[in-house]
């Protein structure tokens, strides 16, 4: 979606945008909070495509911390010459208005212990390889004086789509399960350079995958069907 935006259409932030048109709310700041994949079929290398986007929700919020709005865009990856879509997404995300991040002070509660569990050290190479496969110009992940200096995240944000990927591919790689739906709740930033934890456990037929920031709390989580 990115590759569609023209540079002139970029936010203030680098974020290329939404894949549709979203309405100037006068809040700079965006943050992911959660997306639902399912998949339906594969998609063959050279096969034509068509995406179709939309809005299926925006509410836009007054609290005594500020205005917020929380918008959902819904997906659809078809072949071109097929009306049954291949892939289905939903993505939320929270726009914000300018000022310093949420602290990452907060305790959240942890899951029980999982099955396995690894470690991983996301790097700004890392997050430069991913963004620029995305087209994602998101300058929380590229910028550094950018993240610390405007939006006060203390380094580079890890993508939220990177984070869900180091834990699929954990799940793929360790157990040889491939999703059929996932489902991801970002709780807290994910940062550049430091240590994730990735926990995978299984439950009636379901995978729970978690990713830890590095202080150990959860900071993804996010629910498969293989």
């Amino acid at each position: 979606m990115g590759a569609d935006t023209p540079r002139s259409e970029l936010r203030q932030d680098g974020f290329p945008g939404l894949g549709v048109p979203l309405p100037d709310l006068g809040l700079p700041r965006l943050m992911l909070l959660g997306r639902t994949v399912r998949y339906f079929g594969d998609v063959l290398i050279g096969q034509p495509m068509r995406r179709t986007s939309r809005i299926t929700k925006l509410s836009p919020r007054e609290t005594k911390s500020g205005k917020s709005a929380v918008v959902t865009v819904s997906h659809e990856l078809n072949e071109a010459s097929r009306a049954d879509p291949l892939i289905v997404e939903t993505q939320t995300y929270i726009m914000m208005e300018a000022g310093p991040a949420v602290s990452r002070k907060d305790p959240v509660a942890t899951p029980a212990p999982a099955v396995t569990a690894i470690t991983v050290v996301p790097d700004e190479t890392l997050l430069f390889q991913y963004s620029a496969l995305a087209f994602n110009s998101h300058r929380i992940h590229l910028d550094r004086n950018y993240a610390r200096d405007v939006e006060g995240f203390p380094d580079l944000v890890v993508n939220g789509g990177l984070a869900t990927l180091l834990l699929t591919e954990h799940l793929r790689t360790t157990h040889g399960a491939v999703p059929r739906s996932l489902s991801t709740r970002h709780m807290r930033p994910l940062l550049c350079g430091r240590p994730m934890g990735l926990q995978a456990e299984e439950a009636d037929g379901k995978w729970s995958l978690s990713g830890f920031d590095e202080t150990g709390l959860l900071a993804l989580a996010v629910e498969v069907e293989t």
